[in-house]
């Protein structure tokens, strides 16, 4: 049986069709525990309290970064692999196959790739993960919008990756858990009874004599 008959877009990252990647880690669970190894054996209170402060000193700290690059329209690691695609599709031939300015051919580095610039989409799949134009979508962008195409790339690019949008991400508060004297549980909460598993007995075992009575 090969790959095939599965279908690429069960295996490989370049051809799955939701978003798993470059965005978060696909096993946040674990990156928690890393930070939390040390305080499990502590009590219940104790530990969401670490977890509130580490998480509030990430944000401040997320926050204090993003803040740095409030000049700029997108955060720094994007304008960064912006102008990094840019250039690289500078040396690109490209090709418009459609003649509606919509699809183009990239011709380069080896390889040839297929554009839409309607869809964010190149054959490459980097344009359609990321959200971000590639180098190949860069060079048709530079065929379409002529010299000053460097100011429309960020219409085509997610605007999750801007610098308001990150702030937003890193704006709330995390605050600590209060003393249990001060929690405000709900009556119906209060009224649930709920057995400890230590207390539950296992089901009594019926010996041959009481079989045979």
């Amino acid at each position: 049986m090969s790959e095939h008959e599965f279908g690429f877009e069960k295996w490989s990252r370049a051809y799955f069709p939701g978003n798993r990647f470059d965005v978060m880690t696909t096993n946040i669970a674990e990156s928690v525990n890393a930070i939390l190894i040390a305080k499990r054996e502590y009590p219940v209170a104790f530990i969401f309290n670490s977890i509130v402060k580490r998480f509030g000193e990430i944000f401040r700290e997320r926050r204090a970064y993003v803040l740095k690059c409030k000049d700029n329209k997108f955060f720094s690691t994007v304008e960064k692999i912006l102008n990094d695609n840019m250039s690289e599709g500078n040396s690109f031939y490209v090709d418009n196959i459609s003649g509606d300015e919509r699809q183009y051919i990239v011709f380069g580095s080896g390889s040839t790739a297929k554009v839409d610039l309607l869809e964010r989409s190149c054959s490459c799949r980097k344009f359609d993960l990321v959200k971000i134009p590639c180098d190949h979508a860069m060079a048709a962008l530079r065929l379409k919008q002529g010299d000053n195409y460097g100011l429309r790339v960020y219409d085509y690019s997610s605007p999750l990756y801007k610098v308001e949008e990150y702030l937003l991400a890193y704006s709330e508060s995390i605050n600590v858990v209060p003393l249990e004297s001060k929690w405000c549980v709900p009556q119906e909460l209060l009224d649930v009874n709920i057995i400890s598993p230590l207390v539950v007995t296992k089901p009594e075992r019926k010996t041959k004599n009481t079989l045979r009575a």
